[in-house]
């Protein structure tokens, strides 16, 4: 089996308990993605998801020369391309 560098449960999941939702993993310089429905409203994906963009934009801010707003900005450019890097183009890859 190759080499797998996965992260840690939250503190709290572990602490409180909760089901995983979203796997997410670079294969080959792809993302790889595990993940359930969860929520009865897809709203809450989107919810889900800008949480998980901030997050991401602290993370950047803390370990890069980007600010906070900066690494944000630029993680909505990247949702609004659709996951293609062209802001015309739509949805690029597959679910596992």
């Amino acid at each position: 089996m190759k080499d797998f560098q996965e992260l840690s449960p939250p503190p709290d999941a572990l602490e409180k308990g909760g089901v995983e939702v979203l796997r997410a993993s670079v294969v080959d310089g792809a993302v790889s993605i595990a993940l359930r429905r969860s929520f009865d409203d897809p709203f809450t994906w989107g919810v889900l998801l800008i949480d998980l963009a901030r997050h991401a934009a602290r993370i950047y801010a803390l370990e890069t020369n980007l600010s906070e707003e900066e690494a944000f900005a630029q993680i909505q450019e990247g949702l609004a391309s659709g996951g293609s890097g062209d802001p015309e183009a739509g949805p690029a890859g597959s679910l596992n």
